[in-house]
């Protein structure tokens, strides 16, 4: 019998995710639940750009709850509403619902969730049975599970480096362009985003994680971050003037250290204007990538990017893919231990239920 799918949220990730659940040979799509007045009312195929689906989204998000289903993939934003994204997972995990998610960072790696945290969410599955599954937005599998299976090929290993490399003019989020990350802004603002603790909240979890995989936990994290300015003014469209002096570029990198030296490193190398921080990493063709480069024996350099069909620009590519990671990541949720899980707490992660053969 199929599970029975709920889509929280229709943006950049929302969408795809919807057309993931449709494809699924063993999902069933049986609620979308929306903020936007417009989207009530409409069908979920046609937010989601394909046929429609005779599933009608709505805002009333306790009715689609109270309907009762397997699992919710959960892709609002929390950045920028946390107490209420919060809400909306505890009354999900309360109903017996498991939930996928790519918006709640604090629970990529359980074992460095803070416990006033943690306690609230295992407390509620342990009532409920629910489980909980999250994967990072950069796309996390990139970040967190390619890195674990290239390792396989490499001997002699003295460091793992996962990298975003990414035009953000590309990404169609002006606010979260603008005021979590901080284009545009001065320099003598740091922006939310690149705050230290912020940088490992969202991304030290990855790290960590590559290293449980491999037997060699990261035992301490190091924040490095770099900001450059725009030597002129550009025009974005949709997003307007980014004038001359502010910020235009950025790098961080998350190293995690096993003894004395950093084995693991996540790094972003993130522009708004192709012409800023001429000497930082490019990618090796286009505008945005995502890599893993392993030093070892050989260094071996892979880089990934997405083409889809239906969202526009790299940012749609990377986005699907992440949507894509959970939606397909459902089945051995649903079948998880109750609580909080990771990437080594299930099953392998595949496309089986994605084989289309017409």
């Amino acid at each position: 019998m199929a599970l029975k799918i709920i889509v929280w949220g229709t943006g950049n990730v929302g969408r795809p995710a919807i057309r993931a659940v449709m494809s699924h040979r063993d999902l069933d799509l049986v609620g979308v639940i929306v903020a936007s007045k417009d989207k009530v009312g409409v069908d979920a195929g046609q937010i989601a750009g394909v046929g429609a689906t005779g599933v009608i989204a709505t805002d009333n998000w306790r009715s689609v709850i109270d309907a009762g289903a397997d699992a919710v993939v959960y892709t609002a934003t929390a950045d920028t509403r946390p107490a209420e994204a919060m809400s909306d997972l505890l009354a999900c995990l309360e109903a017996g619902i498991n939930v996928v998610s790519t918006a709640f960072y604090s629970y990529l790696d359980p074992a460095s969730t803070p416990e006033d945290a943690l306690k609230p969410i295992t407390d509620v599955c342990t009532r409920s049975g629910a489980s909980l599954f999250v994967s990072g937005i950069d796309p996390g599998w990139v970040m967190d599970m390619l890195p674990v299976v290239l390792s396989g090929a490499v001997s002699g290993i003295r460091e793992i480096r996962t990298r975003e490399v990414f035009n953000y003019a590309l990404y169609d989020q002006p606010h979260v362009v603008r005021e979590v990350i901080g284009f545009g802004g001065p320099m003598d603002a740091l922006p939310m985003m690149l705050h230290d603790f912020a940088i490992e909240m969202v991304w030290g979890p990855m790290v960590r994680l590559v290293g449980e995989a491999l037997d060699k936990p990261v035992e301490k994290l190091e924040v490095k971050v770099e900001r450059l300015p725009l030597q002129r003014t550009i025009e974005v469209p949709g997003m307007g003037t980014f004038e001359a002096g502010t910020q235009g570029a950025f790098r961080f990198e998350v190293l995690g250290y096993h003894g004395d030296k950093p084995l693991y490193a996540l790094e972003h190398v993130t522009r708004i204007d192709d012409e800023c921080a001429p000497d930082w990493p490019y990618p090796p063709e286009g505008r945005g990538c995502h890599q893993v480069i392993i030093s070892g024996d050989p260094d071996l350099h892979v880089s990934v990017h997405g083409e889809d069909h239906y969202e526009p620009g790299l940012a749609g590519g990377g986005n699907a893919s992440a949507a894509n990671w959970v939606v397909n990541a459902l089945p051995g949720v649903c079948a998880a231990r109750p609580g909080v899980v990771t990437m080594m707490d299930l099953p392998r992660i595949t496309g089986a239920g994605q084989l289309n053969n017409g």
